[in-house]
C-alpha cells in the first residue's frame, strides 16, 4: 500500500532540496544536508521499513557565506530561516552554523539529483549530542536500519556511546 501522504511530503522537500543544492553548487556555496532529511536518505538507502519523515530541510554552512546564501536563497525561490523551527513554509531550508566543518560530506542522488549530505557516523554523533526526543527517534531510525556498525559505534566518544546504549535500552 502507498502512503500517498508520506509521498508528498517527501517530494515536497526534496523539491525545496534540489533547487537550493543546484543554486549553492552553481554559486559554489559549500553545505551540507543534515538533519532528519539526511537520515531518512541514508535509511533509504539501507532498509526502508524503518523511514521516518522530517518536517524541513535541514543545512549545515559556514556562517562566512551567509551574504551569498541570502542572494543564492533568492533566486532559488527559498526562504532560509537561521536556527529556529521553519513554520511549515512549503520553500523554507533551516539553516544551521558550523564553525567546524569537517569537510566529509558524501555525495548522495536524491530522486535524480546529487546532493552533499553528512555521513551516518557524523549523524549519530550530531543526534546523540542533542539527545532530544526528535534525535532518538532518528537514532533509533537509523540502528533498525543497521547503519550503526561497530565501526560506528567504535568512533563514539564513551559519553555518546552510553546515550546510544540509553536509546537502545529504551526501545
Amino acid at each position: 500500500m502507498v502512503n500517498t501522504l508520506f509521498e508528498e511530503r517527501l517530494f515536497e522537500l526534496v523539491g525545496v532540496l534540489h533547487r537550493i543544492a543546484r543554486t549553492f553548487e552553481a554559486e559554489r556555496i559549500p553545505y551540507e544536508l543534515v538533519g532528519g532529511l539526511v537520515v531518512l536518505v541514508h535509511v533509504e538507502e539501507a532498509n526502508p521499513e524503518h523511514s521516518t519523515l522530517t518536517r524541513d530541510v535541514d543545512l549545515m554552512v559556514d556562517r562566512v557565506d551567509l551574504d551569498r546564501i541570502k542572494e543564492a536563497s533568492a533566486k532559488a525561490g527559498v526562504d532560509t530561516v537561521l536556527g529556529g523551527q521553519v513554520a511549515r513554509a512549503p520553500d523554507a531550508v533551516r539553516l544551521v552554523f558550523s564553525g567546524e566543518r569537517t569537510g566529509t560530506a558524501v555525495r548522495k542522488r536524491i530522486l535524480g539529483t546529487e546532493v552533499m549530505v553528512a555521513p551516518v557516523a557524523e549523524l549519530l554523533r550530531t543526534s546523540l549530542s542533542s539527545f532530544g526526543d526528535k534525535d532518538r527517534v532518528l537514532v533509533r531510525s537509523m540502528d533498525a536500519a543497521g547503519l550503526i556498525t561497530s565501526q560506528v559505534e567504535q568512533t563514539l566518544p564513551e559519553e555518546l556511546a552510553a546515550r546510544l546504549r540509553v536509546v537502545r535500552e529504551t526501545e
